[in-house]
C-alpha cells in the first residue's frame, strides 16, 4: 500500500510543485492539501493521512502548533526556511518527526519520508543532531514554559488575535462564540503576563509565531 500524504502550504503553486515532484515516487499517494493551519489540523482529523508535510510559518496556526495538535495521529515532517536551532527544538519537543530545509533536494524529502515512516527522527543534513539533543536536555531541566500551560484553544486563539483577527473573526474561525474567545483571551494574557495587545504581538515575534514584514 502506498503512503498517504496530506500537503500544507499557504501558496498553491508550491504545494503543487510538491504534489507534482512526490506523485513521481510510486509508493506515496496524496489524499488532500491544507493552505492554513487550522483546516489542516482538521483535514488530518478526518483523513488520518500516515505523513503530514507542512510548512512552518503558515497563516491562522503555524506548523508548530499543527505539530502539537496532531502528532498523535500522523507523523509530521515540517518544511521550512529556517534552520534556527530554537524552531528544529520546538519542532521536535512538539512531536515532529522530520525538519526539512526548503533548499534540500527532492531526493532528502523522499528520504525523509522514508525515514520517518520506519519510525525514526530526520534532519536536514546542514542541522546538528548532536546541539540539538543538548539543547532539548537542557530546556527539559529548564522552569516551565508558561506557553506550555496554554490550553490548546488559547493557543488557537493566541495565534489568530496576534496575527490581527478581532473577537468576531476568531470566533467564527474556531465555531465558538465572542464571549468564549474573551474568556480564552484574558486567560491566555494572564497566563502569559501580557498587558495589552502589543504585548501579544511582541510575544507573538519572539516566539516566531508571526513574523515581522520585510
Amino acid at each position: 500500500m502506498p503512503v498517504s500524504l496530506l500537503l500544507v502550504d499557504d501558496h498553491p503553486i508550491f504545494r503543487q510543485g510538491l504534489r507534482a515532484l512526490l506523485e513521481t515516487e510510486s509508493e506515496f499517494t496524496i489524499v488532500g492539501e491544507a493552505g492554513d493551519g487550522l483546516e489542516a489540523v482538521r483535514l488530518i482529523e478526518r483523513l488520518r493521512p500516515e505523513v503530514v508535510v507542512i510548512d512552518l510559518m503558515m497563516p491562522v496556526l503555524n506548523g508548530l502548533e499543527v505539530t502539537r495538535q496532531v502528532c498523535s495521529l500522523t507523523r509530521v515532517v515540517i518544511l521550512s526556511m529556517h534552520a534556527n536551532e530554537a524552531y528544529v527544538v520546538e519542532a521536535l519537543q512538539n512531536g515532529a518527526y522530520a525538519y526539512i530545509l526548503k533548499d534540500s533536494t527532492a531526493a532528502d524529502l523522499v528520504e525523509a519520508i522514508h525515514t520517518v515512516m520506519l519510525g525514526r527522527r530526520y534532519l536536514s543534513p546542514p542541522l546538528s543532531e548532536r546541539a540539538i539533543e543538548a539543547y532539548i536536555q537542557k530546556t527539559h531541566s529548564s522552569t516551565l514554559d508558561p506557553f506550555d500551560t496554554l490550553t490548546t484553544r488559547e493557543r488557537e486563539v493566541f495565534h489568530l488575535v496576534a496575527q490581527g483577527y478581532s473577537n468576531n473573526e476568531v470566533s467564527e474561525q474556531l465555531s465558538i462564540s465572542s464571549r468564549t474567545v474573551e474568556i480564552h483571551r484574558a486567560n491566555l494574557m494572564r497566563k502569559l503576563k501580557l498587558h495589552n495587545q502589543t504585548d501579544l504581538i511582541r510575544y507573538a515575534i519572539k516566539r516566531g509565531i508571526i513574523q515581522l514584514e520585510e
